[in-house]
């Protein structure tokens, strides 16, 4: 043991199995970098992939709404009624070296290789009786029979053409709805909507649910019972009503949802500061800048506030996705967002009559709701689990 001791960076001690003694400095040091606290709470956050998750759909749905706009050829009100329903991916007829679409109400759409729509072919005439109908293509006599389903073209000799082709759609990339307009860029501007919906309801929250709650807590007594009574008198009235109210003195729109949230959407997150402020406001550290002469302001704005960040944005993120459903139903029933501004529920709304034919115009418009809603969800849970200092390790 000596030699291999001599032999070793390892220091002379006289019993190796013995209980080694260190200094003092050196027993009460900690090992490991040390992290801040917004650190502390990025490092456990990452490490909940639904939390990332959430990040990256909300990181993508606001890309895809403040940025998309710019690389669209179309607007969300412009449209083309030769190109009617027609979803992004089709099954297209070749023959004679070309494709053509047969859309849902007996139109013939020509379809370049690409994928890219060409116009639609001229009808020259239409037999009712034997659900036919004859289409010159430019060189090609086309006659379309509709007597039976799927519809079917006809040669010259009345055969049917039987080779067909999945097809992309390159003009529309998401399709078309039922007027012939793009459903990517009013996807697109809808998401915006709904994003403003969401700033809205998050300013609301923060400026006026934190400044009530934290008031009515730390005044307590007659201050706190009246502040609190007006909060449950507008939390008894429906928000659909009162947004009904609101348009008998504002037009119909945008303006009088983001009105509605903005006044009365705030008290659920006063409830919530007004609990943790009450149970903040006797700690030792309260009391300590009461005794030094800290007026109240200093004490809400200083200490109280910032300790209850974490239930306030827990709070805030759940919140959100309620506010987004809300603007959705409104204007999903026709109380919100006129014609032909783009929101998402008005686009579920007229998506509605064609679900049998075009179940896409209603899917997509539902799952950017489904992407906004999860997103904010997942950023809530993982930040409710980031900020819990009871499981921090």
């Amino acid at each position: 043991m000596s030699d291999l001791a001599k032999n070793s960076d390892m220091p002379d001690i006289e019993d190796p199995w013995g209980k080694l003694s260190l200094p003092a400095e050196a027993m009460e040091m900690i090992s490991g970098s040390r992290r801040t606290f917004a650190s502390d709470v990025w490092f456990r956050f990452r490490r909940k992939v639904t939390s990332l998750l959430g990040m990256c759909l909300i990181l993508v749905v606001t890309a895809f709404a403040l940025i998309g706009p710019s690389f669209t050829d179309f607007s969300y009100e412009e449209q083309n009624l030769e190109y009617v329903s027609i979803p992004p991916l089709f099954r297209a007829v070749e023959y004679g070296g070309r494709f053509f679409y047969i859309t849902a109400n007996l139109k013939l759409i020509e379809v370049g290789g690409s994928g890219r729509l060409l116009g639609s072919v001229a009808r020259v005439s239409a037999d009712d009786a034997a659900k036919r109908s004859v289409f010159d293509g430019g060189g090609l006599t086309l006659t379309l029979d509709y007597s039976a389903r799927p519809y079917t073209l006809l040669d010259d000799g009345g055969r049917r053409v039987e080779s067909r082709r999945s097809i992309w759609n390159r003009t529309y990339l998401l399709g078309s709805d039922s007027l012939g307009r793009d459903i990517m860029t009013r996807l697109m501007y809808g998401a915006r909507i709904s994003l403003l919906v969401a700033f809205t309801a998050a300013t609301a929250n923060l400026l006026i649910g934190v400044f009530w709650g934290s008031v009515s807590a730390y005044c307590g007594g007659m201050t706190d019972a009246v502040m609190m009574r007006i909060v449950d008198i507008i939390n008894t009235l429906p928000l659909t009503l009162y947004v009904i109210l609101i348009m008998v003195f504002l037009d119909a729109g945008l303006a009088s949802i983001v009105m509605a949230l903005g006044t009365v959407y705030w008290v659920n997150m006063a409830r919530v500061v007004r609990g943790e402020i009450l149970s903040l406001k006797e700690r030792d550290f309260v009391l300590a800048s009461r005794t030094i002469g800290s007026p109240p302001s200093v004490i809400l704005c200083r200490h109280l506030i910032p300790n209850a960040m974490g239930p306030i944005l827990v709070t805030l993120t759940m919140l959100i996705p309620q506010a987004i459903f809300m603007e959705a139903f409104l204007s999903f029933i026709g109380l919100g967002i006129p014609a032909p501004l783009a929101s998402l529920g008005t686009m579920c709304s007229d998506a509605i009559g064609m679900l049998r034919t075009s179940p896409y115009q209603l899917f997509e418009p539902a799952i950017a709701i489904c992407a906004l809603t999860f997103g904010f969800n997942f950023i809530g849970d993982g930040l409710r689990d980031a900020l819990d200092p009871k499981l921090r390790k």
